[in-house]
């Protein structure tokens, strides 16, 4: 159905060690059936779009809402979109105008500069250790030093930094945490849910994450002011009362008048088809991290094939599993031609021009200056990544590890 622009070519016949994976590592899971259903009822009715000037009862993504916020412990959730969407309204309602500056993660991919971007503000970037997490260190320089009263943290490929230790700069000097939890949807830092750390959490429900309607965001926060903008700029024509969660009425007078409506809302069929998956989140996340443990255990087999260790506070859903492959640029080129001769489709976070979905910073040209980030460039040109679907088997990993060894060894020999 797609063209082999971002998958593997397929080899006529397997090198001649035998090894061939050939599998398709962005397969989703399927919609399950009560989903079906409930969108194909949705679609009978015609009613797509989840405000209505007549009717009775509440529409399909207020009911998400409810349900998202309540699985979260949230006061409010508000359904977007895209997670992207959600980070750009999050920045609007928290004040972040034209030419302002806004603290965010070097180890992230291009939505989350966009929505930045898309506000008008400046991004400045945050270092990144060789844990694939926020620097400390760096975070404390540029929050004392940078003027930012906001940082855009990313938990990317659902790698979570010490919360505890974040939120506490953050609040010593002021700075308010929206959080991008694309990737951490399930996830937990010490007991607590990825989101509700900061200010602002955003999620997606894009085909790739833990819960798929093919695009779409949601936005959870317990301010008032924040929900009450975020379900203006998302655009409710003023039908503010068809959410089950809002703030009072003296919210929206406060913000009616002065907010735009960007046309950022859901569709009731996208909400259809992901409330019966809330309740899949456990057990889905049970199932990654099983494979996630197998694979970590075949590919560090492999030479110079590195996996950071994970925090025991840090309660992760692992729908990808990332790598330090400790190798020249060159030599990383050739392990990921040998991974592509054997049916294996690996990213890589160093790579000259975006590929898909994984790009750098040194992408993202519309960035002010030329960043001065020299660690995380070194932690970048080596990180590979690998998704894993639910479908992976116990063989697929072992096969997995063993042709990541093969093409690493093969990338050795090169000079």
């Amino acid at each position: 159905m797609f063209s082999n622009v971002t998958t593997p070519s397929s080899a006529a016949t397997p090198e001649p060690d035998g090894l061939w994976f050939g599998k398709d590592l962005s397969q989703p899971e399927p919609i399950p059936q009560e989903a079906i259903e409930r969108a194909v009822a949705m679609m009978r009715s015609g009613r797509l779009h989840r405000y209505g000037e007549q009717g009775s009862g509440y529409p399909e993504p207020s009911l998400l809402e409810q349900e998202y916020a309540a699985y979260l412990g949230s006061r409010y959730c508000v359904a977007v979109s895209s997670c992207g969407a959600a980070m750009f309204i999050a920045l609007k309602a928290l004040g972040v105008k034209a030419g302002d500056k806004v603290l965010t993660s070097t180890f992230t991919l291009s939505p989350v500069p966009g929505a930045i971007a898309h506000a008008g503000a400046e991004a400045i970037l945050i270092e990144t250790d060789a844990d694939y997490l926020t620097d400390m260190a760096d975070l404390e320089r540029k929050v004392a030093s940078s003027g930012a009263k906001v940082f855009l943290l990313s938990h990317m490929r659902g790698h979570i930094a010490d919360l505890r230790a974040v939120k506490a700069v953050c609040d010593s000097y002021g700075i308010t945490i929206v959080e991008d939890c694309a990737h951490t949807m399930g996830a937990k830092w010490d007991g607590k849910h990825t989101g509700t750390w900061g200010k602002v959490g955003c999620y997606s429900a894009q085909t790739y994450k833990h819960i798929n309607s093919g695009e779409g965001g949601l936005l959870v926060t317990d301010d008032e002011d924040v929900a009450a903008q975020a379900i203006l700029m998302s655009g409710c024509y003023m039908m503010y009362d068809q959410h089950l969660l809002k703030p009072s009425t003296a919210v929206f007078e406060r913000w009616k008048y002065v907010t735009p409506n960007f046309s950022m809302r859901m569709s009731n069929l996208a909400a259809a088809l992901l409330r019966p998956q809330i309740g899949m989140l456990a057990e889905r996340g049970r199932r990654w991290n099983h494979i996630y443990a197998t694979l970590e255990r075949e590919l560090t087999k492999a030479e110079r094939v590195s996996i950071p260790a994970r925090d025991a506070k840090e309660e992760f859903v692992a729908s990808s599993i990332q790598f330090t492959l400790d190798l020249k640029p060159q030599q990383i080129a050739h392990f990921l031609k040998q991974c592509d001769l054997r049916g294996l489709y690996i990213k890589w976070f160093g790579t000259p021009a975006p590929v898909a979905f994984t790009s750098n910073y040194e992408h993202w040209h519309y960035l002010t200056g030329k960043p001065d980030i020299p660690n995380s460039k070194a932690v970048l040109d080596q990180l590979l990544d690998l998704r894993t679907p639910l479908s992976l088997t116990e063989e697929d990993c072992v096969l997995i590890g063993k042709i990541v060894s093969t093409a690493s060894a093969l990338a050795c020999a090169v000079a």
